[in-house]
């Protein structure tokens, strides 16, 4: 046996000893460097990565500029933590993110380490604003593993499993999908019935959405559901969220997901692509609600770790200097083109959801019924690692296979990466 393979299986050996299976991980791969849209694992054998860490990677793996301005701020300080002394990169990152959220509007900007802890603390700050405890939520988001996060979620599996109680006061309505049937007046009038059987709209805090539902399947909000959810918002004195941990730099095309609908959220979360792979998460809101909570109630000892920071500089600066937005819109462009030539071969292929780069195919059993097929979908990602191609699977269902690609990802790449996903496609029907 090689040295590669007793790596891989002493990793895989210590993996199962050590690490509790509830630590899912979507490919029994190990990897040794990454680089843009690559990574390598411990045998050497190169991927195209169009998972990026969810999301995480949308400057992709080791930008140089990134790379750069962690090491400069490492020879300075790691950390000293922000609640004992300030530092420049979290004053200059607070700054920048609130004159790109709501220019001119008076944003401000608090950051923490996680994706849930950032959701934790808008909640924390509507509650405090408006003295109230009803939170509203939608069937299919994803908004993190912390009691508040699940109790949050639409989905029971697998976040949920035997966890509970949640949280009390969160109450969810169905997010619009046109594919399945529930239009927008639908969730609206839910929202509606909410108000009438479950708790009084001066009751509620806050609604809560993402503007294009990730772990839920790619569902974008329809531009008229946001306005209406705007318009009612502001009606009954309810702080809109906006859940922008996975929409957020660039994905969709916008630097952030609530700029296609022309609405202004209250409060916006941050987090994965932020920092280029670094653990930071933020929110920004208008300064009269998140001023609300008196001094101490926000915060964390990691919070706006000076490195983070550092690389969310840099990344905004990336933005700028190579036009990744743009970007971002000729990737998805070309990987709708390219899944909608597959979906004339394929019965199994039902809808192909595009919002900018953020691209995503739901797998049927057949288009008639749109019965899930979970199974091919894990047959596809499985074939397609195999060909050299990472995907990982999203949808209440987990019938439906999303494409993150770093937005620093060459044409070429993503036709390569097109290729790939039909050979796996008709491949894993073929073992079925």
């Amino acid at each position: 046996m090689s040295n590669v393979e007793n790596l891989h299986g002493d990793l895989a050996a210590m993996r199962d000893t050590y690490v509790p299976r509830g630590v899912a991980t979507a490919h029994p791969l190990f990897a040794s460097r990454a680089a843009g849209a690559y990574l390598w694992d411990t045998a050497g054998k190169k991927y195209l990565d169009f998972v990026g860490g969810i999301g995480v990677l949308n400057v992709g793996h080791n930008h140089p500029a990134v790379v750069a301005a962690v090491q400069q701020q490492l020879t300075a300080f790691s950390h000293v933590c922000f609640q004992v002394v300030g530092y420049e990169p979290y004053i200059r990152l607070a700054a920048r993110l609130a004159e790109l959220v709501g220019p001119g509007q008076g944003y401000k900007s608090v950051f923490l380490t996680t994706g849930a802890e950032a959701v934790e603390n808008a909640i924390k700050i509507a509650r405090s604003y408006t003295n109230r405890p009803g939170v509203i939520a939608f069937r299919g988001g994803f908004h993190g593993r912390t009691l508040m996060g699940m109790s949050l979620t639409g989905m029971s599996s697998p976040y949920k499993q035997n966890f509970g109680p949640f949280a009390p006061d969160v109450y969810h309505a169905p997010y619009p999908n046109s594919y399945h049937g529930i239009s927008t007046s639908d969730a609206l009038a839910a929202i509606d019935q909410i108000f009438s059987t479950q708790v009084a709209a001066d009751r509620v805090a806050a609604i809560i959405l993402e503007p294009v539902q990730g772990d839920g399947g790619f569902l974008a909000a329809p531009s008229e559901f946001m306005k209406a959810l705007r318009e009612l918002s502001t009606k009954h004195g309810i702080v809109l969220i906006v859940d922008e941990i996975q929409t957020g730099f660039g994905r969709t095309g916008e630097m952030f997901g609530f700029q296609h609908s022309g609405v202004q959220p209250d409060l916006i979360t941050v987090a994965k692509s932020l920092a280029g792979g670094l653990p930071i998460s933020g929110v920004v809101g208008r300064a009269e609600m998140i001023e609300a909570p008196q001094p101490g109630g926000l915060g964390g000892t990691y919070g706006g770790n000076p490195l983070a920071c550092a690389a969310a500089n840099a990344v905004l600066d990336i933005f700028e200097q190579e036009d990744l937005l743009g970007r971002s819109r000729k990737i998805g462009a070309l990987l709708r083109g390219g899944l909608e030539s597959h979906r004339e071969k394929h019965q199994e292929m039902g809808e192909i959801r595009q919002t900018g780069a953020m691209v995503a195919v739901e797998l049927v059993v057949d288009r008639a019924t749109k019965a899930p097929a979970a199974a091919l979908v894990q047959r596809v990602l499985d074939a397609a690692r195999d060909e050299g191609l990472l995907l990982i699977k999203c949808g209440v269902e987990r019938n439906v296979i999303r494409f993150l690609a770093p937005l620093t990802t060459s044409d070429e790449d993503v036709s390569d990466a097109i290729e790939i996903f039909g050979r796996a496609l008709q491949s894993a029907k073929l073992a079925d």
